[in-house]
């Protein structure tokens, strides 16, 4: 069960947009993460590195808390919406639920 003040600490760095180092300090390093019905990609490494490539295509990121927090146990649920905007004027918004599993302070699995 994660500690309020690592959730306090993991909420803030996500809405200051530091997806990258969020993942690298709060998920555990085999950690895993999946999107729907994909395959779950795990290590935490390669996570980071794909949200940093992500957010090195982006000019502008949002990031906001909708809704509150949930902790039952280990289990952590948040809802997120997330703004990219990217050079080529393009942008994408993300309204995700992330169901999540918590090792003491760490995330071990992420779905969202």
């Amino acid at each position: 069960m994660p500690s309020q003040q690592a959730l306090d600490a993991f909420v803030a760095m996500v809405l200051s947009n530091k997806h990258d180092e969020a993942i690298a300090t709060f998920y555990t390093p085999d950690s895993t993460m999946q999107e729907n019905l994909d395959p779950p990609r795990k290590g935490r490494e390669g996570n980071v590195a794909r949200e940093r490539a992500v957010m090195d295509r982006a000019t502008k990121i949002d990031s906001v808390l909708e809704g509150p927090v949930f902790v039952s146990g280990d289990r952590v649920v948040i809802r997120w919406i997330f703004r990219f905007d990217f050079a080529d004027g393009t942008s994408i918004v993300m309204d995700e639920i992330a169901y999540q599993r918590w090792e003491g302070d760490l995330i071990a699995e992420e779905r969202f």
